[in-house]
This record gives structure tokens, C-alpha cells and sequence, in this order.
């Protein structure tokens, strides 16, 4: 199937063409640096159209007429002109609903979609969008999530004029699912569908002080249990620069051991290397479980109840990848019994405290 995509290389443009491409479509891509013919040669051949080009922010006032609408009508006209009764979906606004220059533009094109609709039967379908946020949106454009993403990840400043507005968002890759569900689709005729699922409901100063966290955490998640917060954080990350940083390494006779990630909800990562003969642990905590995983080496694993004595030991070996889980009320040790150096990952059901560590000492043997 041949697909054509008008403003490809637009926010929503480029991730749709990422999913189509990866599905193994053939994706024809029209942009305003291409000409009419240019044009009306790639609707000669494409299968479906999705139509994402427009203008919010134009130079001159005009444009939103000669591009809004006189593309829209460019691609229909050229249609009908073929003889071809092709699928387009459109992607309107919320703004079509208001009198301004900008909504009455992306209206007028609305209804040159539905008078082909109506004219030879084809499918077409119209999304009127909220504020969509996600990787690759133009930062100090018109999205607030891209504006604040974009500033804040560089430590620069951001407007708030009302911190109590509320904004309705939807995320990208719902959008680009809801565009590719359309290609299976066989109603036919012109229809809207006002929206894509799910809408979040924000408030402009709740999301500032939400983006300002992620750029104090390096090592901390955010609540990954939260839709919108994962969609955010990854919406986030997009906009940095610099994706390394260097971990805090803890560093004695025994080796090196540093923490990796940390989660309220989720308790913590942290790795370490271990120099041959060395044991780490000798202690046993209450509440907090743990997960051992030797990635590289050979370790001997000793765990003891601490009111039976029951002792277990446990080979371990880097090649294996083999888990052990470390239930509370037992001592526990890891002993690097290998020839070079052991590399281990460790899990923690909670966030290392020092003021409550819950860890006590106590001889596995």
C-alpha cells in the first residue's frame, strides 16, 4: 500500500512515518519545499492520504487561507481531477470550533474534505486535535510541553502568566495509533471524530513543578504507575542534550559499589564490583527484600535464618543468569570465590535511608 503523509517532516508527520515505515509500508512524503505537480503525481499513486500539513504560526495572516485551505482544496481537487476516490484522514483542531483566523482556516478546510466526501464517496475522516505533547515537538512554538521540556532540561527560564490554567493534552503516540487504526477501517463517506483518547487534564503549574522534578532526579523515577507522568517523562528526556552522567561510586578494600536508580514506589538498583576473595552483606533486614543477579564472575551466596540457623548456600555464576531473592529475617553474603572481579546487580524493595536503613548486622556462618 502506498501512503501519502503531507507535512511528513512535522511533529506529527515524522512519528507517524516512523511507525508506517516500521510496518513495512510504502510511505510518499509531500512537504512545502515540494511543488503542485509534484503534488498531484503522488496522489496519482497513493493508496490513503493522511493530510497533517498546515500552518498555526504563520508570517503573514494570509497564509492560513492559502495553506490551510488551499492545499486542502489542492488535494481534493487533484483527486477528483484523477478519478480517484482516495482515503484521507485530516488532522483538524479543536480550534475549527472558534472564530478566530486560525479555527475558521482549519473549518473552511473541513468542509472542502467533506464536499469530496460527499462528490465521490470516499472515506474521509477528520480528527479535531487537542494540545498534542511527545518526542520531537518544536519547543517555543505552540506547545507549553515542548516550551517547558525544552527549557527546563537547559536550565532556562519559563512563563508562567497563569499557573491555575488548566490545558487538555494528548500524547503522540496515541495519536499516531488512532491514525494507523484508520488504514483497516472500511466505513465510507465523511465523518468527524473529535478526538483522540485518552485527554489529560493538566494544570500549567503542576506540570512546571512536575518537569522541574525530573530535572533534579538523574537517579529517581518519577511514578511510572501514572499514564500521564510515563508519557511525560519520556516526552521529557527527548529534549536533552547530554543523555550521561557519571554514578557515585562508593569504593573500599572490598571493590567499588555504586546506586543506579531509585524509586519511591519501586525501591532502588545499585551495582557492584567485587574484588576476588572479598564478601559483601553480613547483615539481615526486616522488612526490606532484596534481589541479588551476578552478571560477570563467580560468587558463593550464604543465607541464615536468623532464629533457626537454617543455612543455605548458593553457587552462583555470571553466565547463568541466575536470581536469588533475599527474604527478610535473613543474614545474608555474597563472596566473590572466582578468579577476577565479580560484577553484581542488586535490587531493594526500598530507598537506601540512613536515618532507618533497616540493617543489622549479623554472621551468615
Amino acid at each position: 500500500m502506498n501512503v501519502l503523509v503531507t507535512g511528513s517532516a512535522g511533529f506529527i508527520g515524522s512519528n507517524l512515518c516512523v511507525r508506517m515505515r516500521r510496518s513495512g509500508l510504502d510511505v510518499l512524503t509531500f512537504e512545502r519545499e515540494n511543488t503542485d505537480q509534484e503534488l498531484r503525481e503522488l496522489l496519482a499513486v497513493a493508496d490513503f492520504v493522511y493530510h497533517l500539513a498546515g500552518v498555526n504560526r504563520p508570517e503573514r495572516e494570509e497564509e492560513f487561507q492559502e495553506v490551510n485551505v488551499g492545499l486542502t482544496s489542492r488535494v481534493c481537487d487533484h483527486l477528483l481531477e484523477l478519478g480517484r476516490a482516495t482515503p484521507i484522514v485530516f488532522a483538524s483542531s479543536v480550534q475549527a470550533m472558534y472564530d478566530n483566523p486560525y479555527g475558521r482556516s482549519k473549518w473552511e478546510a473541513e468542509m472542502v474534505l467533506l464536499r469530496y466526501a460527499a462528490e465521490c464517496g470516499a472515506r474521509t475522516v477528520i480528527y479535531r486535535l487537542k494540545n498534542v505533547f511527545g518526542k520531537w515537538c518544536k519547543p517555543n512554538y505552540n506547545s507549553v510541553v515542548a516550551t517547558f521540556c525544552y527549557n527546563i532540561a537547559h536550565d532556562l527560564p519559563i512563563a508562567l502568566s497563569d499557573p491555575e490554567c488548566s490545558v487538555e493534552l494528548i500524547y503522540i503516540d496515541d495519536v499516531v495509533d488512532c491514525f494507523v487504526d484508520e488504514l483497516d477501517a472500511k466505513e465510507s463517506g465523511g465523518k468527524h471524530r473529535h478526538g483522540v483518547y485518552p485527554v489529560h487534564h493538566v494544570i500549567i503549574g503542576r506540570l512546571a513543578d512536575q518537569l522541574h522534578s525530573f530535572r533534579a532526579m538523574n537517579l529517581r523515577l518519577p511514578d511510572m504507575g501514572d499514564e500521564f507522568t510515563r508519557k511525560l517523562y519520556a516526552t521529557y528526556l527527548s529534549y536533552l542534550d547530554d543523555f550521561s552522567y557519571p554514578l557515585d561510586k562508593k569504593c573500599d578494600g572490598r571493590g567499588c559499589l555504586a546506586e543506579f536508580v531509585k524509586s519511591a514506589s519501586a525501591g532502588q538498583i545499585f551495582v557492584s564490583r567485587t574484588v576476588p576473595g572479598a564478601v559483601r552483606g553480613g547483615h539481615y533486614h526486616d522488612t526490606k527484600t532484596e534481589k541479588f543477579l551476578v552478571l560477570e564472575g563467580q560468587a558463593l551466596v550464604r543465607v541464615r535464618h536468623i532464629l533457626s540457623g537454617e543455612t543455605r548456600e548458593y553457587a552462583v555464576y555470571g553466565k547463568d543468569m541466575h536470581a536469588l531473592d533475599i527474604p527478610p529475617g535473613h543474614s545474608h553474603s555474597i563472596e566473590n570465590v572466582g578468579p577476577g572481579d565479580l560484577i553484581t546487580l542488586f535490587w531493594a524493595s526500598e530507598v537506601f535511608d540512613p536515618q532507618s536503613p533497616d540493617t543489622y548486622r549479623s554472621c551468615v556462618e
